[in-house]
């Protein structure tokens, strides 16, 4: 068998990337992990359950329980007009789910070639890197005024705040994926020739891949911490808008509520940001498999 035959033979007996994720799938059920996952979620809500309904501590007293929030999720009367059959409660959501996603797409086209730029060119990274380290810290509340001051209306002002906290994250995280690949690398692309361009293309952007999705799967969360505070200060609309409207209108079960809602938003959207990860890096998820 020739070598171009072998090598044929072997690209059709790979495993495909749905094949392996099935592997993994099945790997990951068979394990302890899923077993403690929710065992971890079901001990967190029977502790919620006994201090606040059950004991009612000092300390948790005017907390909703789990089963005063579950009974207000679920109504199709709901006490304060919030639940899974009232449209208001998906228009909050929507809303959200479309400023993250306007913020975290400009954080991503304008995060990763500075990033890139950071770790490739160092004369750019001394430039750069000072001033992000001095704005990188402050909080997003401090920005606020500034940003209702620089943009013109509440939703231009909430996507800002919102981007802010995601950009941080999508820079550092791609900076340190180009610093971490090998040297080698670099020194056998130049001994074998290869141009600047090349070595962008071929070394430095699949190399900084896993950091990159990584810092997104960061990135993501980030933005949604940020939108929580955009949404409380300005918004009219939004989860972060309806947790501190309820917390005005003493409606407890609803700032639970929402804050749910937006924890298990916030992780599908990671998850999402994996999976387009895995698809593109199918080399690693091999060698993860393996």
């Amino acid at each position: 068998m020739t070598n171009a035959e072998a090598t044929t033979a072997n690209q059709g007996n790979a495993p495909t990337s749905w094949q392996i994720t099935l592997f993994s799938l099945r790997q990951w059920l068979k394990s302890t992990g899923p077993y403690l996952n929710l065992a971890g979620i079901v001990g967190f809500i029977i502790l919620w359950y006994l201090f606040t309904e059950k004991f009612k501590l000092p300390w948790f007293n005017k907390l909703p329980g789990p089963l005063m929030v579950y009974r207000e999720w679920v109504s199709p009367d709901p006490s304060y007009g919030i639940s899974i059959y009232t449209p208001e409660y998906y228009h909050h959501i929507l809303i959200s789910i479309w400023r993250v996603i306007q913020a975290f797409l400009l954080a991503t086209i304008l995060g990763v070639p500075i990033g890139l730029f950071m770790g490739w060119k160092k004369v750019f990274k001394d430039y750069t890197f000072p001033l992000l380290e001095t704005l990188r810290p402050i909080p997003m509340l401090a920005w606020v005024p500034l940003s209702i001051l620089m943009w013109p209306g509440r939703e231009a002002s909430i996507i800002f705040l919102t981007f802010l906290g995601s950009f941080f994250a999508t820079v550092l995280n791609t900076l340190l994926g180009v610093e971490s690949i090998d040297e080698v690398y670099f020194r056998a692309a130049s001994s074998l020739g290869a141009k600047s361009k090349h070595v962008f293309f071929k070394v430095i952007l699949p190399g900084s891949l896993p950091f990159i999705f990584t810092g997104l799967q960061i990135s993501m969360g980030y933005a949604w911490f940020s939108l929580v505070a955009g949404e409380m200060l300005s918004g009219e609309y939004g989860l972060g808008y309806l947790i501190w409207n309820s917390f005005i209108m003493v409606q407890y079960p609803v700032i639970v509520i929402a804050m749910v809602t937006l924890g298990v938003i916030g992780w599908l959207s990671s998850a999402l940001i994996r999976m387009v990860g895995d698809r593109l890096m199918q080399w690693k998820v091999r060698e993860d498999a393996r």
